[in-house]
């Protein structure tokens, strides 16, 4: 119950075949505005029923889907982007009241999973097949890509619009129908993009919301109707994912955590190199996988880069995402209370503090779930405060003597997500790209998400699978090849013969 009101709150439902579908479970769990501390909604809980119940929705809605017209399924496509840049302010606003990101921040996350579903407009062309004539007498052979079937999304509470938005264009305009399995932290998100997709003349079932917690995940793992999991999430989780998963027969694209670096050279420019440390390390509060939380600074830099970098902390505002400030609060008070820990593990392992957000004073109410940006200077690499992916608004420097010993600290990390480099030499960033054990790489880029036409993924512990998400390789994660073989006689042949063949 919300403690100002004595009436019931509010429940996010399911979506199942094209309508809001109530929960009977009678299992919740709580939704939070983290800028307030407070309860506003709940989320349904999905029992064994409403999992069968969307299942069956998508499987029965996928043969209709597949058998329409790339055009058809295009028109609709169109439709649903011309909605979603209509409306997204809509969507952004309730993004900041579930998850707590700044208003600015939501926007440009739904703009990024926008690039995707441009990208799948124009899938006709992707999904062409390919064809070889007279490869013997008289015989061709030809290849077509088809749909999985029914296919499942598990998407994280860090970007609940986006990263569903790197998958379900794709697997929808592929002919696949979708169950989302949107973070129970901030379910709404999922529930919006249903309706728009019902407003675009999406036939229903081919877009399923199922909301829950780990039955909803295992429910999907093990039904024999699911062909395929899209995860993203923590690398335990991933892991587990991609195990279960495959282990029921399905094609698996599970997407971990992350400890990006940030290596500076002592040619860079210090003032480019602290202005994208702050934007990489605290943006969206440090919650997303592709945040820099580690500077490699190859010395003598260290110390005049953290001087830039506190005199650009200095003037950042933390509070209500509504407020228009630079960083908004944490997803949960638990979460909160965990990367928090992360300082004191630093500092005990002989970290020094330079900024200590636990000391923020927000420009939001008092119960707000607050950590302010953060940064560290001198973090052992034997300390948990490294180690660990913290996922949050914690920036780590590590001094190092040579471009060798940074790049080595980089390649033996457990991670290999995303990792940049900030040199005006060019030599150096191309022996980087080439000698780094690691996914996606920024040149004098902070962020290195690809745009949709490449495809978003790490290496090593970052992912398990081997298709990453949206571009090619969203393609062919969401199809499945035919190779046909065929022959039609000449009218010439001689008719019918039944002697035995001879060729």
């Amino acid at each position: 119950m919300n403690p100002e009101s004595s009436s019931p709150l509010p429940v996010v439902a399911h979506w199942i075949d094209g309508i809001e579908y109530p929960s009977s479970s009678g299992r919740t769990a709580p939704v939070f505005d983290p800028a307030l501390g407070v309860e506003t909604k709940r989320v349904a809980l999905a029992d064994q029923s409403e999992i069968a119940a969307a299942i069956a929705s998508a499987r029965a809605a996928f043969p209709a889907w597949r058998d329409l017209s790339l055009a058809r399924r295009q028109q609709i496509l169109f439709r649903f982007r011309e909605l979603l840049e209509a409306k997204k302010g809509e969507l952004a606003e309730i993004i900041t009241s579930e998850h707590g990101k700044v208003l600015s921040d939501a926007l440009g996350e739904i703009t990024r999973g926008q690039e995707v579903v441009e990208f799948a407009t124009g899938l006709a062309h992707h999904l062409k097949g390919e064809y070889s004539e007279n490869v013997s007498t008289g015989v061709d052979v030809y290849s077509t890509k088809q749909p999985l079937g029914v296919v499942g999304i598990i998407s994280p509470f860090n970007f609940p619009a986006m990263v569903p938005m790197w998958f379900f264009p794709i697997a929808i305009a592929a002919g696949n129908t979708v169950i989302l399995k949107p973070s129970e932290k901030d379910p709404s998100a999922a529930l919006w993009i249903a309706k728009l997709w019902k407003e675009a003349g999406l036939p229903d079932g081919v877009f399923t919301v199922l909301n829950g917690d780990k039955e909803a995940v295992d429910g999907l793992l093990t039904s024999p109707d699911v062909a395929s999991i899209s995860f993203v999430g923590s690398t335990p989780i991933a892991q587990y994912v991609y195990e279960t998963g495959t282990k029921h027969g399905k094609r698996v694209q599970a997407l971990g955590g992350a400890k990006n670096h940030m290596l500076v050279l002592p040619d860079a420019d210090l003032d480019l190199v602290a202005d994208s440390a702050i934007n990489a390390g605290f943006g969206s509060a440090g919650e997303r996988c592709m945040a820099i939380s580690v500077v490699v600074a190859v010395e003598p830099v260290a110390g005049p880069l953290i001087e830039k970098i506190t005199e650009r902390m200095s003037g950042l505002r933390t509070g209500d995402g509504r407020r228009g400030c630079d960083m908004g609060p944490l997803v949960t008070e638990a979460h909160r209370d965990k990367v928090a820990s992360y300082i004191e593990i630093a500092a005990t392992d002989g970290a020094s503090i330079v900024v200590d957000g636990r000391d923020v004073q927000p420009d939001g109410d008092a119960n707000g779930f607050w950590l302010g940006p953060t940064l560290l200077d001198r973090v052992p690499t034997t300390s948990r405060a490294y180690t660990e992916e913290i996922f949050g608004p914690v920036l780590s420097v590590v001094r190092v003597n040579t471009y060798e010993e940074g790049v080595k600290l980089i390649n033996d990390g457990a991670f290999g997500n995303g990792t940049a480099i900030f040199t005006n030499d060019g030599g150096a960033a191309r022996r980087f790209q080439n000698e780094v054990q690691v996914g996606m790489i920024g040149i004098n880029v902070p962020i290195p998400v690809p745009v949709a036409t490449f495809s978003f993924g790490g290496w090593k512990a970052s992912l398990f699978g081997d298709t990453k998400a949206h571009g090619a390789e969203g393609v062919r994660f969401f199809t499945q090849q035919k190779a046909i073989t065929s022959r039609w006689l000449d009218p010439s042949h001689g008719g019918i013969n039944l002697g035995f063949p001879q060729n």
